[in-house]
C-alpha cells in the first residue's frame, strides 16, 4: 500500500495465543497455509485488487489458466483477449449466441488471518498531554472487501466492464465502470475506452499477486516525497492526489492500438485530475482537494519478441504527465467549491519496464523517475510565495518482481522495491529523507483449476522501511505484515 504519513488508524483485532500463532506461522512458511497483509499501518484490506473474472471462463468453457499463468495475473493470451475487448474473435463473443441463463457476474472476497506491526507509533505518554513512540503489533482474523465483477460484450466489438466494490464494512463505490469500442474502421489500431478504468500498466496493480497491507500495492506507483521533518520531527507528506494516478483507476478516455498478434502495443489516455473520484470532487477525508480544471495524460508503449526457447519477452515504457490545481478559486463557508481549482502546477512520472521469462522462472523489472513542481512538492498554493529554499523534488525508483512457477498449482512470489530521493524539497533535509525499501515474499497454492471458479491458498510476508518517517523522533519507520488467506472468486 502507498506510504501514508504517520496518522495512525488501528482496527481492533482479536488476539490469539502465542501457541496458536506459532502453529499458524509454521503452516505459512512450510507452504501449508497462505499469507496476506496489506498496509504500512494496520488498515482494513482495501477492495478492488483483482480483475480475474471466472464468468469469462464459464462463457467460453475454458479453464482460468487459459488467460492466467497464475490467477489473477494475465498470460500473453489473456492480455490479447483483454486487448481485443474481451473477445476471442469468434461466434461465441456476441451475447445473442449465449445461453439465456448465462450471466457474466463474478464475486470475490478473501477471509484472512493477519498480523500488522509498526516499530514507532505516536501514543499517549505517561504524563498528561505527552506523546511517546511505541511499537504496536496487532493480529487476528479478518476479511477483505467484496468485489462484484461483470464484463463482456454488448455486441460485436462493443464491450463493457463494471466493478462495484466495497470495503470490509460493506460501504460500496464504483472501482471501475467503462465501455469500449473495438476495431474501429476495421483496424486493431483503433480502440476507444471511456469511463473509469485502470491505466494501461503492463504490471497491473489490480491483478497483483500479493495481498497484504504492505505488499498489496506498488510503492513506486503511489510515492509522494516527504516535505520536511519539521520542528518536532514529524514527517509531513504533500497532501495532493496527482501522484496516485499510475496505481489508481482514473476517469477519462483512452485510445489503444495494437498489432493483430498483440506484440506491439501503444496507448494514450486523457484523464481528470481528481484521482478517479466522481463529480469533480476529491478529499483526503478531512478537506477537499482543488480539482476539476486540469487534465493529465498517460502514455504507454511496448514491444514483445521471441527469445528462442525462452519464449515471449516484452519491453516498454510509460509516462504520466500533467498539472494539478493548487487552490480553489471559489469557496462556500470556507470550503472549496468542487471543480473550481486553479493555480495549476506540473508533475511527471516516467519509467521503463521489462518482462522476462526463462522456463518456469519469470521476472518483471521497472525503472521509475519522478519530478514535482516546487509548489506541489512543498504543498504550497500557487497564489502564495514558496517557502524559503523550496525546490522541485526528484527521485528514482526500481522494482524487481520474480516468480517461480513450481507447477501450475504452486507459485513462489517475491518482490523488492526501492525509492531514492535525488533532490529533496528542502536542501536542509537529510539526503536519504523519505527513501523507501520494501521486500515481499509469498506462496500461492491453487488446489484446483477450473472454468467455474478461482481459488487460492495464499501466504505472504512483507516489510517496509522509510527513512526519517517516525512521527516524533524522525527515526526510520518500519512496518511489517503477515497474511494467510483463502482467496476465492466465483
Amino acid at each position: 500500500m502507498r506510504f501514508r504519513e504517520p496518522a495512525f488508524h488501528w482496527r481492533a483485532l482479536g488476539k490469539i495465543s502465542r501457541g496458536s500463532s506459532l502453529l499458524i506461522f509454521a503452516a505459512i512458511f512450510f507452504g501449508i497455509l497462505p499469507i496476506e497483509n496489506r498496509s504500512v499501518f494496520a488498515l482494513p484490506i482495501p477492495p478492488g485488487n483483482v480483475r480475474a473474472i471466472p464468468a469469462f471462463a464459464r462463457k467460453y468453457s475454458m479453464p482460468c489458466s487459459a488467460c492466467h499463468d497464475s490467477w489473477p495475473r494475465l498470460s500473453p493470451f489473456g492480455q490479447q483477449f483483454k486487448d481485443n475487448g474481451y473477445q476471442l474473435m469468434n461466434d461465441r463473443d456476441a451475447p445473442i449466441y449465449q445461453h439465456p441463463s448465462y450471466w457474466p457476474i463474478t464475486f470475490r472476497i478473501t477471509p484472512i488471518w493477519r498480523r500488522e506491526s509498526t516499530n514507532l507509533v505516536a501514543v499517549d505518554g505517561p504524563t498528561p498531554g505527552s506523546t511517546v513512540e511505541h511499537k504496536v503489533t496487532t493480529d487476528g482474523f479478518d476479511w477483505t472487501g467484496l468485489d462484484f465483477h461483470t464484463g463482456g460484450t454488448l455486441a460485436k466489438n462493443i464491450s463493457f466492464y463494471v466493478l462495484p466494490s466495497s470495503d470490509s464494512t460493506g460501504a460500496f463505490h464504483f472501482e471501475a465502470v467503462f465501455a469500449r469500442l473495438d476495431d474501429l474502421l476495421g483496424s486493431s489500431w483503433f480502440n476507444i475506452k471511456f469511463g473509469k478504468f485502470e491505466l494501461d500498466n503492463l504490471l497491473s496493480e489490480k491483478r497483483i499477486l500479493t495481498l497484504s497491507n504492505v505488499g498489496g500495492e506498488y510503492q513506486n506507483y503511489h510515492f509522494q516525497p516527504l516535505v520536511t521533518p519539521g520542528g518536532s520531527g514529524n514527517a509531513v507528506a504533500a497532501e495532493t492526489l496527482y501522484a496516485n494516478g499510475i496505481g489508481d483507476n482514473q476517469v477519462g478516455v483512452e485510445w489503444l492500438g495494437h498489432s493483430k498478434d498483440d506484440r506491439t502495443r501503444v496507448s494514450v489516455a486523457l484523464l481528470n485530475s481528481n484521482d478517479g473520484q466522481p463529480n469533480f470532487t476529491s478529499s483526503n477525508g478531512a478537506e477537499p482537494f482543488p480539482t476539476g480544471r486540469a487534465y493529465n495524460g498517460f502514455f504507454a508503449a511496448s514491444q514483445a519478441f521471441e527469445a528462442g526457447s525462452l519464449g515471449l519477452q516484452r519491453v516498454g515504457g510509460f509516462a504520466y504527465i500533467g498539472e494539478t490545481p493548487t487552490y480553489f478559486q471559489d469557496n462556500q463557508g470556507g470550503v472549496g467549491v468542487a471543480g473550481t481549482g486553479i493555480g495549476n502546477k506540473s508533475f511527471y512520472r516516467a519509467g521503463l519496464i521489462g518482462m522476462w521469462f526463462i522456463k518456469k522462472f519469470d521476472a518483471t523489472t521497472i525503472y521509475f523517475h519522478g519530478w514535482d513542481s516546487a509548489f506541489l512538492g512543498s504543498n504550497t498554493p500557487a497564489n502564495m510565495a514558496l517557502p524559503f529554499g523550496a525546490r522541485a523534488p526528484a527521485w528514482n525508483g526500481a522494482l524487481v518482481e520474480p516468480h517461480y512457477t513450481f507447477n501450475p498449482r504452486v507459485v513462489l512470489i517475491s518482490r523488492y522495491e526501492a525509492i531514492r530521493m535525488s533532490r529533496q524539497v528542502f536542501a536542509s533535509n537529510p539526503a536519504n529523507f523519505g527513501d523507501i525499501d520494501v521486500g515481499t515474499f509469498g506462496v500461492r497454492y491453487y488446489p484446483f483449476i477450473s472454468s467455474r471458479a478461482g481459488f487460492a491458498i495464499h501466504s505472504e510476508y512483507s516489510i517496509l522501511r522509510q527513512r526519517g518517517a517516525a512521527p516524533i523522533s524522525g527515526r526510520d519507520l518500519t512496518t511489517s505484515s503477515v497474511l494467510i488467506g483463502l482467496d476465492f472468486a466465483y
